[in-house]
């Protein structure tokens, strides 16, 4: 209640001596009260609060919340975890009684201290880091990296190789061809990325000095199931895992260098993850910008100047509730089920909506498809933002719809979307 009559009999020493705290704490309620001059006169008066309240989330608004929310199919900036966005709603006026929100910690205060050490600590335990590899948080983007692996790992008559899969896969080459002498070892533009080459029919060149890959290209919704070898023990396989990061298990020890930015898997926009192997840091080259030396941020613990505070902070969240759910492996088995209800649905639809991406690699996060009648596919996008599921629009380079299924997507989100589709096809399926 905004507002309160009282007489002033039943006001004379407290004027809201009868009005209790509400249960999940009112933060911002002001300290100091003016009372009106009303007081001394025996008329009624009135208090306004006008202060913003803010509250722990209970189960009842937990489930409020949830059922204003959509179901969010971008690709990035992605779905969160609902109980992971609740405990940063609150927390964000006041961080575990530190009396500042994370927003205004100073990064090297021993509150953040604290929230970026257990992020990187959960993050470890989530895929087994070894600790000869140094966890980054970083700025810029994966697209950074593009520039700042061949910066840290070549001089600029190295030779790299360069396993083209998708859109993204392509833009790192030609960053890299900036600053080494990167070769094209396969490509899949001219079956317009739906597939991934036998790894036993790849010509790697002899003594380069990387292999990159795209692990899962977000725009083509092509996936790696398995990971090549580099042919020379002294290649280094590098992944960009932006869009499948913390999805599955892996195998940190078959790569020298993993980078992802945060914003599909485990935060907002603004964290870059780098997890590099220790001995591949301190070889920068001379024109590399101290802001990309790997060298700087590592011995700097990622505190080398003012890092996205928040955004790891909600890393560290997600991370925690990642662990919560029972590590990677739990998390995969749900991911793929929820994909495969998406592929059964696309794929028994006698064609009405087509995927085509190759079978075997599809992608568990980011499944592309198009409809047999294209004049649909804007109506298709339009009435499913009404049953309040949004941003299926596929990406403007290759048309069509694209669901991005991250961990975050729940199966009712999957199977929502999944009745859409077979109301749809029932109804213009003539």
């Amino acid at each position: 209640m905004n507002t309160m009559a009282m007489s002033a009999a039943t006001a004379t020493n407290n004027p809201l001596h009868h009005l209790k705290p509400a249960t999940a704490g009112i933060a911002a309620f002001p300290r100091n009260l003016s009372i009106p001059s009303t007081l001394a006169s025996n008329k009624a008066f009135s208090i306004t609060c006008s202060s913003t309240t803010v509250q722990t989330p209970t189960t009842a608004t937990a489930a409020a919340t949830s059922s204003d929310r959509v179901f969010n199919f971008a690709a990035g900036p992605a779905i969160l975890p609902e109980n992971v966005l609740l405990k940063a709603q609150s927390e964000l006026y006041n961080w575990n009684g530190s009396g500042m929100s994370v927003m205004e910690m100073s990064h090297r205060g021993k509150e953040f201290l604290s929230i970026i050490q257990k992020a990187e600590s959960d993050l470890r335990s989530l895929l087994n880091i070894p600790e000869n590899y140094s966890v980054l948080f970083l700025q810029g983007g994966a697209t950074t990296q593009f520039a700042a692996i061949p910066l840290n790992l070549c001089k600029p008559d190295d030779v790299v190789d360069y396993i083209v899969t998708g859109s993204w896969g392509d833009k790192a080459f030609k960053e890299a061809a900036k600053y080494c002498k990167p070769t094209t070892i396969w490509s899949g533009k001219s079956e317009k990325y739906t597939k991934i080459p036998s790894f036993d029919a790849l010509e790697q060149t002899p003594g380069a000095r990387y292999l990159h890959i795209c692990a899962n290209e977000t725009i083509h919704g092509v996936e790696f199931k398995d990971y090549p070898k580099p042919a020379d023990e002294s290649t280094i396989l590098v992944a960009d895992m932006s869009s499948n990061f913390c999805s599955k298990p892996v195998d940190v020890t078959k790569f020298g260098v993993i980078y992802a930015g945060a914003q599909k898997n485990v935060g907002p926009s603004g964290v870059t993850i780098v997890i590099i192997r220790k001995d591949l840091i301190g070889n920068a080259h001379p024109i590399t910008p101290v802001m990309l030396d790997y060298k700087i941020h590592a011995d700097n613990d990622s505190l080398y100047n003012t890092p996205p505070c928040y955004g790891i902070y909600m890393c560290g969240l997600v991370f925690d509730d990642l662990i919560s759910q029972g590590g990677l492996s739990e998390v995969e088995k749900n991911n793929e089920k929820k994909a495969q209800i998406l592929y059964d649905a696309i794929d028994g639809s006698k064609g009405f909506y087509r995927c085509p991406v190759e079978k075997s690699v599809r992608s568990l996060m980011n499944v592309p498809f198009t409809l047999a009648k294209p004049e649909l596919e804007a109506e298709f996008v339009k009435e499913a933002a009404k049953e309040k599921m949004v941003q299926l629009k596929g990406h403007r380079s290759v048309g069509g719809m694209r669901a991005s299924i991250y961990n975050a997507m729940p199966l009712a989100g999957i199977q929502k979307l999944v009745n859409f589709m077979k109301d749809f096809q029932a109804r213009h399926d003539v």
